[in-house]
């Protein structure tokens, strides 16, 4: 008699809106794979437009009476929401290495930055505090005041499925928007969680929605008459298309594009504290983050040891299911991002650079999931295509450079600006760096720059399209205008009509 295969369960991930799980009516889906063994684990539905419509006039509904919840008691759920997200750490960190496959204790990790941006947005009442001026002119007083938006969106990449939203959506709600989430379609089920925390914490129905989905449901989020703004983080081609469509529209955009991030490496760095940052920073999460070293820019003699340096500590790396304990890099998200990042490595030594450690020749590469090894390029030049593209894996280049001066030349040439480091023990020349790189992060001795939350995150150049950079005090001001209310309270005895200009002299 045939053994009969055990059946294998297919979770259903679908829609968050008004409060509560909506099944997909579209027909249309995706897969959800487990990076780590390859296998589909899940099917997400895909919104169509309507759905997008269902969940905007749910929102826009949910506005109106939460735009006049006092600002004690939108901090009080944002405590309430900060508290569940503590509690519930481990949870939604085995969510996300389920479905990213990054390791549980860099999951772990991007919780708790998430839950920073949830502890800024705590302290609404402060925050939204305007101005005043008494006395402009006689019984005149002007003041300002922010008020939100309306109904607003997020889009989200597939390398943050829980902090990224947490930067954009505790700053929107706090500020008395309402929000619909569109999150990664590749690893969604961290963004239904949070949904299901935020309606605990006491966030009424309809003001935080989830739609998943792809290309249809951007587009629709970008044409809404009702959606009034729009956060999206991703690449530098998408993140253009989203600014350009959404303000065509009317809409306000942040639209947070790629990178390549340059760390310059002096003469009189420390090797090995510069080659511990190179490699946690290029290999770290399989180097999908935008905020991810790519670059090394080796400046005069330190490139050799520098190199060597780094070419030690790579195979002490070990790589495997990120649910496993002690593994300190997983694997790619994808079969296909996996195979692209490969070829970079395959094609560089037909432009000219030497790869010293070949990531495809890994064991880890053969077993099951959508592993890569790490991979060292040395000799890399601008012009070739490991340089010029974000490649968003586990691939570092090495530019060799003969003076300070041409590596920041090298620099702030690139299209991208997103983040930079440098490595030295020169104080004057770390300020002079600071000073001269155009790029919207520094590190100095730090080589992943990302701002605490009560600072703002964003980059330069083709890394940021739009005016204001996320989270933190420009967070608040994206998510609010300002109006400004000029008032007079005078005597009726002394009122007359004056037809004149308004006179403050």
């Amino acid at each position: 008699m045939a053994i009969k295969e055990p059946e294998v369960h297919i979770k259903r991930v679908s829609h968050w809106i008004g409060g509560k799980l909506v099944e997909g009516k579209s027909g249309r889906s995706g897969v959800v794979w487990n990076p780590a063994t390859g296998a589909q684990q899940a099917t997400v539905d895909f919104a169509s437009v309507e759905e997008v419509d269902q969940a905007v006039a749910v929102a826009k509904e949910a506005f109106k009476s939460w735009r006049q919840i006092a600002l004690s008691r939108r901090a009080e759920i944002m405590f309430k929401f900060r508290e569940l997200i503590d509690a519930n750490r481990r949870k939604i960190a085995e969510l996300i290495t389920l479905e990213h496959g990054k390791t549980l204790s860099d999951a772990l990790g991007e919780v708790a930055r998430g839950l920073e941006n949830v502890e800024f947005a705590c302290g609404i009442p402060n925050l939204l505090k305007g101005g005043f001026s008494e006395q402009v002119s006689r019984g005149v007083d002007v003041y300002q005041i922010r008020q939100p938006l309306g109904v607003v969106a997020g889009i989200t990449p597939f390398n943050f499925p829980a902090m990224v939203p947490m930067w954009m959506f505790a700053n929107a709600i706090a500020c008395g928007n309402t929000f619909i989430l569109k999150p990664s379609e590749k690893d969604p089920s961290a963004s239904l969680y949070l949904a299901e925390l935020l309606q605990q914490a006491g966030l009424p129905d309809g003001v935080f929605n989830v739609i998943q989905g792809d290309k249809v449901a951007v587009d629709r989020i970008l044409e809404h008459p009702d959606i009034k703004a729009i956060s999206f983080v991703g690449s530098t081609p998408i993140a253009k298309y989203i600014y350009e469509t959404g303000t065509k529209n009317g809409k306000r955009v942040q639209a947070l594009g790629g990178a390549k991030n340059h760390m310059v490496v002096l003469p009189d760095a420390d090797i090995n504290m510069a080659a511990d940052a190179a490699v946690s920073a290029a290999y770290g999460s399989a180097g999908e983050r935008c905020m991810a070293i790519s670059v090394v820019v080796a400046v005069g003699e330190v490139a050799d040891p520098l190199i060597e340096a780094i070419k030690q500590r790579m195979p002490k790396i070990k790589v495997g299911p990120g649910l496993e304990e002690g593994n300190e890099m997983g694997p790619l998200i994808t079969k296909a991002h996996r195979d692209k990042v490969a070829s970079y490595v395959e094609n560089a030594p037909k432009e000219g650079a030497t790869v010293v450690v070949d990531g495809r020749e890994d064991p880890v590469s053969e077993r099951e999931g959508f592993f890569l090894g790490t991979s060292l390029l040395d000799n890399v030049k601008p012009g070739m295509k490991c340089y010029e593209d974000e490649i968003f894996g586990p691939v570092l280049s090495v530019v060799r450079v003969k003076t300070y001066e041409e590596a920041l030349k090298l620099v702030n040439e690139h299209p991208y600006g997103n983040g930079t480091a440098i490595f030295t023990r020169d104080g004057g020349a770390a300020r002079q760096f600071q000073f001269d790189v155009e790029a919207g992060m520094v590190g100095i001795n730090v080589p992943i720059p990302v701002p605490v939350a009560y600072y703002s995150f964003g980059g330069w150049k083709a890394s940021l399209f739009g005016d204001l950079h996320m989270y933190g005090p420009e967070g608040v001001q994206f998510y609010t205008r300002a109006k400004v209310v000029t008032s007079r309270w005078p005597d009726p005895s002394t009122s007359k009509v004056d037809l004149g200009f308004p006179q403050v002299r």
